[in-house]
């Protein structure tokens, strides 16, 4: 049965995985040409949809989101704002995102953090982006 990322997560149980996407590979060198990374540490990997969940948690159906906007806390965390099935925000409350770069000692987490401390700004045309739902 097909899980939309509402239920997957809904339906999650605690564990030590991460449900979400992974971004596709050839559409990530594209990416980063489009959307240059600021922080020596490129990540531009994944979104995560839930953290600390079973390792054999349902994965979500959706495989499209949209880059719709870009937050960075000038100190050394930068993330791109994705829009999947039409909403930025995460059943967990947080914001779909994807870690881009991070300066050193900063840590992927740490982007959740920044999007709600500091907001994000959109960017002017949303870019589609594939998503493959992974477990990692």
């Amino acid at each position: 049965m097909a899980l939309n990322a509402q239920q997957a997560h809904q339906q999650a149980k605690p564990g030590d995985a991460v449900i979400g996407w992974k971004l596709d590979r050839e559409q990530r060198k594209e990416l980063l040409l489009q959307f240059p990374t600021r922080y020596s540490e490129v990540v531009a990997d994944h979104v995560t949809l839930a953290a600390r969940v079973d390792r054999n948690s349902g994965l979500p159906s959706e495989t499209l989101g949209e880059i719709v906007g870009q937050a960075d806390d000038g100190r050394g965390v930068q993330a791109l704002v994705v829009s999947i099935a039409g909403t930025t925000d995460r059943p967990d409350g947080s914001t779909y995102h994807i870690t881009w770069s991070l300066a050193k000692g900063r840590r992927a987490k740490e982007s959740n953090d920044v999007i709600r401390d500091h907001g994000w700004q959109p960017i002017e045309l949303p870019v589609p982006v594939m998503l493959q739902p992974a477990r990692f």
